[in-house]
């Protein structure tokens, strides 16, 4: 959905923000111009300076450190990196170093400038990596995030911030499910939002009956067609193949500027 838009629309720039499996750039195949690493602030504790006091543990309510008679652990997967250990140590022992979680790559794919990050393998907190990647935003641009499905810590860092969030849904109990619970997480995140139907002429009415009682706007239908199907599993966006879409695609995309008042 989103690298359709952004296709169709042109000279946007396309934030990949699901760094736990990004695959906008296997359907754009963009030059890539930069990669940097991504990193943390974790603790390290001078053991010459600590006396055990246990200030730092007590503080951490992420239990990345232990402090026990003789050794202090560090768990670094479970730091959140807030530095809180190393203002309340009394003796100074804690200083922080960087800890590499990702990769972050810039490129162009065409007129389209295409930002995406990579979380390194085994690594839990996707969040930091996607606000790396938000950190290029530019300003006054037309800017799509593409976000990974549900209505995790992730999907709220991506959706933060943004003018409108569309929610992609398929018309069977399973999508409604899911749905709702991102329609009560974006209404707590004051975020507008509208509905588009994947898979369209598949299971039933439900996901109709829900945005219509809602009062939740439905953007765009997208048919359960096996031609779509057949481009997609070869790594092709159905719009650069099927033109009558690519005007459909502009036609949303208008929409969603006019209700944002853009």
């Amino acid at each position: 959905m989103a690298v359709n838009t952004a296709l169709s629309v042109g000279n946007v720039q396309f934030l990949d923000c699901d760094v736990e499996k990004p695959n906008a750039h296997l359907l754009l195949h963009p030059t890539i111009s930069l990669t940097e690493p991504v990193c943390v602030s974790v603790p390290v504790v001078n053991g010459e300076l600590c006396d055990h006091c246990g200030e730092c543990a007590q503080f951490c309510h992420y239990n990345a450190l232990f402090v026990g008679s003789e050794k202090v652990l560090v768990f670094p997967e479970l730091c959140h990196s807030c530095g809180g250990c190393v203002l309340v140590c009394p003796r100074k022992a804690i200083t922080e170093q960087g800890r590499r979680i990702g990769t972050l790559k810039l490129g162009s794919a065409g007129d389209l400038e295409l930002v995406y990050g990579e979380l390194e393998v085994g690594e839990s907190m996707a969040v930091p990596v996607i606000r790396e990647v938000k950190r290029r935003i530019v300003d006054g641009k037309d800017v799509i995030l593409d976000s990974s499905p549900g209505a995790s810590c992730p999907v709220v860092e991506t959706v933060r911030g943004s003018d409108f969030s569309v929610l992609v849904t398929e018309p069977t109990p399973f999508g409604l499910h899911d749905l709702r619970i991102a329609v009560r997480v974006l209404e707590n995140m004051r975020v507008p939002f509208g509905v588009v139907i994947n898979r369209a002429g598949v299971g039933d009415r439900g996901v109709y009956e829900y945005c219509e009682e809602k009062g939740i706007r439905v953007l765009l239908e997208i048919p359960f067609q096996r031609r779509i199907a057949q481009l997609y599993s070869r790594g092709i966006p159905f719009s650069a193949e099927m033109p009558e879409w690519k005007e459909k695609f502009r036609a949303f995309f208008d929409e969603v500027r006019r209700l944002v008042g853009g």
